[in-house]
């Protein structure tokens, strides 16, 4: 019986051991993500104001070949 309960133990830690280290695998990754989704904000809030500068260079460009 004592051997049933050290394999029960044994088993237990290494469980706590395996769920920990999924754990911090996971953060990990999660925090890696957060990462990306931050780069790509920056590009979604620069993508309309890159589009109001094409606007204004096409008005300026349709200008300029109006006069030629």
């Amino acid at each position: 019986m004592s051997n049933e309960i050290i394999i029960a133990v044994i088993s237990f830690i290494g469980t706590v051991l395996g769920s920990f280290s999924g754990m911090k695998l996971t953060a990990y990754r999660i925090e890696q993500l957060e990462t990306k989704v931050e780069k790509l904000n920056t590009y979604a809030e620069r993508i309309p104001i890159l589009d109001e500068q094409m606007k204004v260079v096409n008005h300026r460009l349709s200008d300029l070949e109006s006069k030629s």
